[in-house]
């Protein structure tokens, strides 16, 4: 994937972009260690709300997390055009099954700005907003995101 912004003189952090339930989201590329269509994981179990089960991807046994039920969208039988996207976290190596994963966006400090209405501890797993072509990016601190243990949805931005 080539990033759908040119790079300017300041520094930029390149941000694979996702779309969960009607909204477009974006995660540090440096925690992508691959791609893969849903379909084409050995899955060993479907249960549980938000770990929806374990595949198998490239010989490793790898969590995933159906980012759906994470934010509260109703859980549906998972559709063989969904796409996961391995993570490779601080502290393993888990998967996130997405609607659908768009591009991958070049973006500078200056770009990102802060949630509007929401408090740092409200929502810490947030970096910020930022305007890519044509679309709003809610970008998140994947770490953070994952490290969330509650019985709730995670508040959506």
């Amino acid at each position: 994937m080539q990033p759908t912004t040119t790079p300017g003189t300041a520094e930029t952090a390149d941000y694979l972009s996702f779309r969960l339930g009607g909204l477009d989201y974006g995660l540090p590329c440096s925690r992508v260690r691959e791609l893969r269509p849903f379909r084409e994981l050995d899955r060993f179990s479907s249960d549980g709300a938000l770990l929806h089960g374990v595949a198998v991807s490239r010989g490793m046994i790898i969590p995933i997390v159906d980012m759906r039920a994470a934010f509260g969208t109703a859980r549906q039988a998972p559709d063989p055009a969904l796409e996961v996207i391995i993570l490779q976290l601080s502290s393993c190596v888990m998967g996130m099954l997405v609607d659908a994963v768009t591009d991958v966006v070049s973006l500078s400090r200056d770009d990102i700005h802060p949630v509007p209405g929401l408090g740092a501890a409200e929502a810490d797993y947030l970096i910020g907003v930022a305007l890519a072509p044509g679309r709003r990016l809610i970008l998140i601190d994947i770490d953070r995101l994952m490290a969330i243990r509650t019985s709730q949805p995670v508040r959506a931005a």
